[in-house]
């Protein structure tokens, strides 16, 4: 993927997240700005609350783009089978944008109605998007092979003929250094938030279905 295709694929998951944002909200203004205790009698009342069609079909679009993100980026990660689908920074990428769209269908699957065991859950969510934002940020500081696999210390050295003309050697190497153990920082508090929410998640899923909710099946 040359680099301007590569900033276009990036343009177009970020304006999709932003465009479903505003059309949500845009759709759904008039409920949502509704007190809470006044939604029941509102007209949107049966399609936007979070067993109504569209809530309802929110939560599960959105927890299937979360459980896809999640299981697809540590399946690319662990089987060598999956080496020839694409590159791990351009998964990496793909991840990003699945738990941030998905978090923002569940975000209206709530209806802004937080509480109990629900709140825990989406401030969790809330963590781990702001986390894999900075873990994104760290990522690309991080010197790797075109494939996406990060380099070695010796390899950063053995790289010094081209890396002359861009940064000089010892600051490329304390970068490296630093984001490494950033990087395993980050991870200590990513993955803890990550499994509350999607321990949370299935638990409100067999609740909700236990309880006998369904949406159009």
């Amino acid at each position: 993927m040359s680099p301007l295709v590569h900033r276009i694929y990036i343009t177009v998951l970020v304006s999709i997240v932003v465009v479903t944002t505003i059309f949500l909200l845009f759709k759904g203004y008039s409920y949502y700005n509704t007190p809470i205790a006044e939604r029941f009698y509102h007209p949107d009342h049966n399609e936007f609350k979070p067993s109504g069609l569209y809530g309802h079909g929110m939560g599960i679009a959105g927890t299937l783009l979360v459980l896809i993100g999640v299981f697809g980026y540590m399946a690319k990660k662990k089987y060598r089978s999956l080496a020839r689908l694409g590159r791990l920074k351009y998964w990496l990428e793909f991840h990003i944008f699945l738990c941030s769209l998905g978090p923002v269908l569940i975000l209206f699957h709530t209806a802004f109605k937080f509480g109990g065991l629900v709140s825990v859950s989406f401030w969790s969510m809330v963590a781990v998007v702001a986390s894999g934002v900075i873990g994104r940020f760290i990522y690309i500081q991080i010197p790797r092979t075109i494939e996406g696999r990060e380099l070695s210390l010796n390899e950063v050295k053995e790289m010094k003929g081209n890396l002359e003309d861009i940064i000089t050697l010892n600051k490329r190497i304390e970068r490296l250094q630093t984001m490494q153990k950033l990087f395993k920082y980050w991870h200590v508090a990513h993955l803890p938030f990550a499994i509350v929410m999607l321990v949370i998640m299935v638990i409100h899923v067999a609740i909700t279905l236990a309880l006998g909710y369904r949406w159009i099946f």
